[in-house]
């Protein structure tokens, strides 16, 4: 055994070295000072390899708990993506059929010089911009993605030397705009839990006070509109006035909708009405030409027009909280993976420091074992 260790070239004079620079004298019993050896120029001490794995199995244990609530997380929100999503599809006809009826009202009214304050078209000088965001994060690009698309559009307005003003809806909106001293917030809503009727009527009442007091010229919502469980996107809906596309104009007759206005779907060039939907598409008959009423026109618009807007602001709320949902149970699931990965790769580094330490460990007790023998 001696001669397969001196065969190594294991003796007293490197037994230092192959102790890996403890600071610690392993030997004490032999009263033997590491600081009496002849001192040679070599790196610095590399941290103990102790202390790399207890700061390994700490952070094994925080990615567990982390990957236990982002799992948490993302089977709360499947349980809530499909009440929200079911919410959305019973909801779209009923506010789509109601678009539909009340712009056909008002063209017929248009014709017979019937003058309705909803839905007049004027110059446009100021414009109110509805920003639906979410109420938590955690969820994704959906809260970059909506504000995104409404500093752009504040942009546009801007360059074409138009005035506007935010209604914010959502805690992360909120948040957001209340550190923008460039941009005026009119009124700032945070939501429920769940899209309600209640929620939606405060913000009517006030957009409707806001049109009716010629305060603002038109009115658009911006939202999120639920697409798919793995796809949603940012739109601009215009609620006021009722108009064709390219109607709202401001003082120069230049036209300010947006390029993408989904207000716009709903007509064609001709005004004939095609709503554009996910899967099917529903082609309208042609309206009679003449109506007869049996109250005032503007009366009836005057009537409908409070639940036109309590409608398309409610199903805008509940298409961003869906989107919402998908979005954070989509980056949920994408954290719990990652937290997987990075678990097992947190285990392989474990396994290999432990491995380093015990061939270490019997590294030392074979260098002390040859320096007892050379000294004796």
């Amino acid at each position: 055994m001696s001669s397969l260790i001196s065969s190594t070239s294991l003796s007293s004079n490197d037994c230092g070295s192959i102790s890996f620079h403890s600071q610690l004298n392993p030997f004490p019993f032999l009263g033997l000072s590491l600081s009496s050896r002849p001192h040679t120029s070599q790196p610095p001490n590399p941290p103990l390899i102790q202390n790399g794995l207890r700061q390994i199995r700490e952070r094994m244990e925080s990615v567990k708990n982390t990957q236990k609530i982002t799992e948490a997380m993302k089977l709360v929100a499947a349980a809530k993506v499909r009440r929200a999503q079911e919410a959305v599809i019973n909801g779209r006809p009923f506010a789509q059929s109601l678009v539909e009826m009340l712009y056909s009202i008002n063209e017929q009214c248009q014709l017979d010089d019937v003058e309705v304050p909803l839905t007049a078209v004027r110059p446009v000088r100021r414009v109110a911009l509805i920003v639906v965001t979410g109420e938590r994060g955690l969820c994704g690009s959906f809260n970059n993605a909506i504000l995104r698309k409404a500093e752009l559009r504040i942009a546009e307005l801007r360059n074409r030397g138009l005035d506007c003003t935010l209604i914010s809806v959502g805690k992360k909106g909120n948040a957001y705009f209340r550190r923008r001293d460039n941009v005026k917030v009119d009124r700032f809503v945070e939501g429920d839990s769940f899209p309600t009727t209640k929620e939606a009527q405060v913000i009517a009442d006030y957009v409707f006070s806001l049109f009716l007091c010629e305060e603002v010229d038109k009115v658009e919502l911006l939202y999120t509109k639920f697409v798919s469980l793995i796809k949603s996107d940012p739109v601009v809906h215009t609620l006021l006035p009722l108009s064709g596309e390219g109607e709202a104009q401001d003082v120069n007759g230049r036209s300010v909708d947006a390029g993408d206005d989904e207000f716009f779907r709903l007509t064609t060039k001709g005004g004939k009405l095609a709503v554009e939907r996910d899967n099917v598409t529903v082609k309208k008959k042609a309206m009679l030409p003449n109506y007869q009423f049996e109250q005032d026109p503007a009366q009836i618009l005057d009537a409908l027009m409070p639940l036109y807007l309590n409608s398309q602001i409610l199903r805008a709320l509940q298409e961003s909280f869906a989107s919402e949902l998908a979005s954070r149970m989509n980056a949920m699931s994408s954290a719990t993976d990652n937290a997987v990965e990075l678990r097992k790769s947190l285990s392989m580094s474990y396994n290999r420091e432990r491995q380093a330490k015990i061939t270490g460990d019997i590294l030392e007790i074979i260098a002390g074992a040859e320096f007892l023998r050379n000294s004796d």
